[in-house]
């Protein structure tokens, strides 16, 4: 590949390739007026795009066939160890069953209906101040959310195993106690000190 320095040209030799009184590109003395860079540079090769990202559908789990069961195995696992991530959730699972003698997928389904967020606060610049607007959250992040707060506090307990962890704060949550409970009216009470704000969602 021949290396170009557009300063090795010399005033002499682009004025020859210019028109008198015409004052040409550096890009112009090389290729030439009439040259297209786009095949330098690519319109919008390194632009980056923001556009809706298909979500891709997960499988039910092989014991209990529940897709949100899967996704809680998802979020525990660590390093890609999705055999340790199902032993620990089917692990805890059993302990909820033997403890409240309930059905643990009920269990699960309860505690994540009271982590999931109704209300959340977002940031927005309006006229060189910035807001905490309170907006609904979607229905898929709100799943994210309690899944990812049932994951953070449940490793943040004292119990021994990470599977006795996870039973405890499910049971905590489906009692409506618990760390990703109260994570979750942290962020509601935000949502209500910040509803005069509301207006500026739009």
């Amino acid at each position: 590949m021949v290396n170009i320095s557009i300063e090795n040209f010399s005033e002499e030799n682009s004025g020859a390739l210019a028109p008198q009184g015409v004052v040409q590109q550096p890009h112009e003395a090389l290729w030439g007026s009439t040259c297209d860079l786009n095949f330098i540079f690519k319109e919008g090769s390194n632009v980056p795009r923001k556009g809706h990202t298909p979500h891709r559908d997960v499988l039910a789990d092989p014991i209990y066939n529940s897709k949100i069961v899967t996704k809680l195995v998802n979020s525990i696992m660590l390093d890609g160890k999705k055999g340790v991530a199902q032993k620990i959730v089917y692990g805890a699972f059993e302990r909820v069953a033997e403890k409240t003698g309930k059905d643990a997928l009920e269990i699960f389904e309860e505690a994540m209906n009271n982590i999931m967020p109704v209300l959340e606060v977002k940031a927005k610049r309006v006229g060189g101040a910035t807001y905490q607007v309170p907006m609904e959250v979607r229905p898929e992040r709100r799943q994210t959310l309690a899944l990812r707060w049932l994951t953070e506090f449940s490793r943040k307990r004292s119990e021994k195993t990470q599977a006795e962890r996870l039973a405890n704060e499910l049971m905590d949550a489906a009692n409506n106690t618990g760390a990703a409970v109260k994570r979750k009216e942290e962020m509601h009470r935000m949502a209500e000190a910040n509803k005069a704000f509301a207006h500026y969602r739009f």
